[in-house]
């Protein structure tokens, strides 16, 4: 049905849109003050990009992509993530030639094939940072103090930051061993998705979200028991530099993290009695990463922030927004034959840097001052013969009721008064 819009995608309403245009604005300026410069990737990319970074046995690649032929017969995939496509074009631009670390932002949709529920649709946007070419930890730390102070600003309550180190490839090995020991035993408890993933990845296990799986892992090896000196070092480097910015944390040691790519760090932010799954965000370190694209090695960390889960936690929390810009003036024709006047004045209005409209419908006078009460204007500037006649407006306060007549030329600094009040 054409008046439909397709299953997991949402509009984003006017009276819901600078909700959104506050979030994004609150990361902008966020990233903006750490350092971080804008990058803006394309909607699509080649499939073996998400193939070869994501993982091309993860639950993503296998079965939640959106992947279609051109014209031209090249297998393409709507991007279901937004690292893989910041490290092409990292490696790409030339940027991986420039001063490090390289330091940049995201804001943009997303598309994943998946089961539509609260906070998680088919198409969806997030907001990440990636910071590429250092492997200290205190990149780590700014990396996570970045996710958190973004929460903050928004004014979020009750979250919380869980953080784990999965290894490298020294130690890796070692925990996948003990996870593949753990977790044959009981191979036919587990759901089939479980099964299969023992075979190349069992980590992955962990991730899983079936309440059978989740309750048989509670018992398998942690990563942490398994972690090399120089990862124990990173991880407790990490927690050193975490309490000197006083920011807690709750160490999970089943924290793993839905993506291949992930070494050492990571962590989600959590949010308690939102909904079932109760991650706002979260992120880690894919130190091998750009290496497996095709680049040098290149020491890495990133974090994503799923928006629509974010203001979904606002709305459930009541969390205050500010009041959306109102209309600064409407145009009122008092007589057809102001008709001409009143479209020279809104346009003069709006060259003086001031939001203004008019009608377009030929309403009646006493209908445009409804409509322009509708369009929460604060200001009305009526224009009739004899005000034309004068070379004057009548400029109406709605709030105030007050009215006066003043000359054009004075429209702006008159609305000024009350913007500074």
């Amino acid at each position: 049905m054409l008046t439909t819009r397709p299953r997991g995608t949402n509009d984003v309403l006017p009276e819901e849109a600078f909700r959104w245009q506050y979030v994004e604005g609150v990361f902008r300026r966020l990233c903006q003050d750490y350092g971080f410069a804008e990058i803006r990737t394309p909607i699509f990319e080649h499939t073996e990009l998400f193939e070869r970074g994501v993982g091309e046995i993860t639950d993503i690649v296998a079965k939640e992509m959106y992947n279609f032929f051109d014209r031209s017969n090249r297998k393409l995939t709507l991007r279901p993530e937004g690292t893989a496509a910041v490290v092409r074009a990292y490696l790409e631009s030339g940027l991986k030639s420039g001063p490090h670390p390289v330091k940049l932002y995201y804001l943009g949709p997303m598309f994943r094939y998946d089961r539509p529920q609260a906070g998680r649709y088919r198409q969806f946007h997030q907001g990440g940072v990636e910071v590429f070419g250092t492997d200290d930890p205190e990149a780590d730390t700014e990396v996570i103090a970045l996710a958190v102070d973004f929460y903050r600003r928004l004014g979020l309550q009750n979250f919380e930051l869980h953080l784990n180190s999965i290894g490298c490839k020294v130690c890796r090995p070692v925990l996948k061993e003990n996870l593949s020991s753990f977790f044959k035993i009981r191979q036919k408890e587990l759901c089939p998705n479980c099964q299969e993933r023992l075979e190349y990845n069992p980590l992955r296990i962990l991730d899983c979200k079936e309440p059978k799986d989740q309750e048989i892992a509670k018992g398998a090896p942690d990563s942490l028991s398994c972690l090399c000196p120089s990862c124990i070092a990173h991880f407790e480097a990490v927690l050193g530099y975490l309490e000197v910015l006083k920011i807690p944390y709750l160490i999970d040691k089943q924290l793993v993290r839905g993506l291949d790519y992930y070494t050492r760090t990571t962590f989600e932010i959590m949010v308690a009695d939102t909904w079932a799954q109760s991650s706002v965000g979260g992120g880690g370190r894919y130190d091998d990463l750009v290496a497996a694209l095709g680049g040098p090695p290149t020491p890495s960390i990133g974090f994503a922030v799923g928006l629509e889960r974010v203001l979904l936690t606002m709305n459930k929390q009541n969390t205050p927004f500010p009041a959306p810009k109102n209309l600064d003036v409407f145009i009122v024709e008092a007589d057809k034959e102001a008709s001409r006047a009143a479209l020279e004045l809104l346009f003069f209005v709006r060259a003086q840097g001031l939001s203004a409209d008019k009608d377009f419908l030929g309403r009646s006078l006493k209908a445009q001052m409804k409509y322009a009460a509708k369009k929460k204007a604060r200001f009305v500037a009526i224009l009739g013969k004899e005000e034309i006649n004068r070379q004057v407006v009548s400029l109406k306060d709605l709030a105030s009721g007050e009215q006066k007549e003043i000359f054009p030329a004075e429209i702006k600094e008159e609305i000024g008064k009350y913007k500074k009040a």
